[in-house]
């Protein structure tokens, strides 16, 4: 099925109780044993296993073409998951530009945990093949990255990971699964912050890791989950799939309003670059071109005269909302830098926005007066 009728229909089935064409939330945290003692319903209790996640799981596992998905409480929950899954002394391979807080808990969490890492230029294949090691388990994939931009060909990168015995997981929050399918193209596992375009309205946290196959290391990242309990609520996994049923529509609109965004700002004097692969100047645009059926809703702009030019555009907008956090229905625009705090690689100049369903008309307008 085409992905809007899935984002619509998978995981959810009209309620054989009520007929309710709108699931009810099962906030029970227990579940009834049956007179002999077993589970026939298939529910125990709500930290292994909840209706709501369930219906929630189904869909990501349909949206991405995966075998199976697990729901966390949050993106970061998700990602540590899939480290905690992985043994000491085995080796990372992680992009220099991504999510700082994914380098965060790698470098602060699992370092002195017993991981090995080593950050390179997923852009270069060159790059990932000369850190690669005897003990390398995992090759981790941002793309689009955060805050750059930049474009990893994840089929290219896939190969080179199975090729020592690795997986590769692609962290596909900034396409999500309408622009880009990340198992489709050879990764093992997906990865999605769903508090951003899967729930789509800024007000539900969650994350979650989908598996091209059930294997042995997905059942690892399922019992960190239901051990380790950060699972989200009944009502969170309701939340997401409201959103997922008008995701795509969203997404589509987000990135048409981006492009036009991206190119106002391309011919702007005030603006020293623009990060966005829709561009035609973009060095990973061919690439982006071949793996994403559109460019997103994401971008990143550095203005000329420093931070201080920079914070003072952010602070003249009207209709961006100064925030952070990325995929709802309201555009918003933030100084990475002083985000991610002392240490960043995030250029001090550097604006990134997420394009939300204004007009793109008025959004210009409101960059073009912040400007001016």
């Amino acid at each position: 099925m085409h992905i809007e009728t899935l984002a619509v229909h998978a995981g959810r089935a009209v309620d054989p109780a009520t007929g309710a064409v709108t699931p009810p939330i099962y906030l029970s945290t227990t579940f009834e044993r049956d007179a002999d003692g077993g589970y026939s319903r298939g529910y125990v209790y709500t930290r292994s296993g909840n209706p709501n996640r369930a219906a929630l799981e189904a869909c990501l596992a349909a949206l991405e073409g995966g075998a199976a998905a697990a729901a966390f409480a949050s993106g970061s929950a998700a990602s540590a998951a899939v480290f905690q899954a992985l043994a000491p002394g085995d080796h990372v391979l992680a992009p220099i530009d991504a999510y700082h807080g994914t380098i965060r808990l790698l470098r602060e969490v699992f370092l002195p945990w017993g991981l090995a890492a080593t950050f390179v230029d997923m852009t270069d294949p060159d790059a990932v093949r000369r850190a690669l090691r005897p003990t390398t388990r995992l090759v981790w994939v941002e793309t689009p990255s955060n805050p750059l931009l930049k474009i990893t060909d994840i089929a290219a990168i896939a190969a080179i990971a199975h090729a020592v015995g690795a997986r590769c997981l692609c962290d596909n929050t900034w396409a999500s699964p309408v622009l880009q399918r990340p198992l489709a193209l050879g990764a093992d596992l997906v990865l999605h912050a769903t508090t951003k375009y899967l729930g789509g309205h800024s007000d539900v946290l969650g994350g979650a890791v989908i598996a091209r196959e059930a294997d042995a290391f997905f059942q690892r990242i399922r019992l960190v989950q239901t051990s380790g309990g950060a699972v989200p609520s009944p009502f969170e996994c309701w939340l997401t799939l409201r959103g997922i049923r008008t995701l795509p529509l969203r997404v589509r609109a987000q990135a048409d309003a981006a492009l036009r965004i991206a190119r106002f700002l391309a011919d702007h004097p005030a603006v020293t670059a623009v990060h966005y692969p829709g561009l035609e100047g973009h060095p990973g645009h061919a690439v982006a071109a071949r793996q994403m059926a559109a460019f997103g809703g994401m971008l990143s702009f550095q203005v000329a005269g420093g931070r201080d030019a920079a914070l003072a555009v952010a602070a003249r907008v009207r209709l961006f909302t100064r925030a952070t956090s990325l995929g709802g229905t309201e555009s918003l625009i933030e100084h990475r830098a002083s985000i991610e705090g002392p240490g960043t690689s995030t250029p001090d100049d550097l604006l990134r926005c997420s394009i939300g369903l204004e007009h793109p008309d008025d959004l210009i307008a409101d960059l073009a007066a912040a400007f001016g």
